[in-house]
């Protein structure tokens, strides 16, 4: 992961329950982490296991090294939104690898 190939802005979210109007529990999305990211295309296997959906569904995204990011959460980049499937830690605490399919 280099400096120079994290040129996508990306901003992490998270479901968070606030009360509503009338006692009920509303569901929002709030940004707790934002920053640049490195966007690759999905690898091989991907492409095989989503033959005929469309590759554009898949993307991974490297980033620096972000506590607490959970396969809950969700990726908001470009106005489209991914939901993480899979979170791999890159170095000891350098950087972290989200695996997404757009939602």
């Amino acid at each position: 992961m280099q400096a120079g190939k994290l040129q996508h802005r990306i901003e992490l979210q998270r479901l968070s329950e606030t009360p509503g109007p009338h006692r009920h529990v509303v569901q929002t999305w709030t940004t707790y982490a934002s920053g640049k990211a490195e966007l690759r295309q999905s690898g091989l296997s991907e492409f095989l296991t989503t033959f005929g959906e469309g590759v554009s569904n898949n993307a991974v995204f490297l980033l620096r090294w972000v506590p607490g990011v959970a396969v809950s959460d969700r990726i908001l980049h470009g106005g489209k939104v991914w939901n993480i499937v899979a979170i791999a830690e890159i170095g000891r605490r350098k950087g972290i690898e989200l695996r997404a399919v757009a939602a």
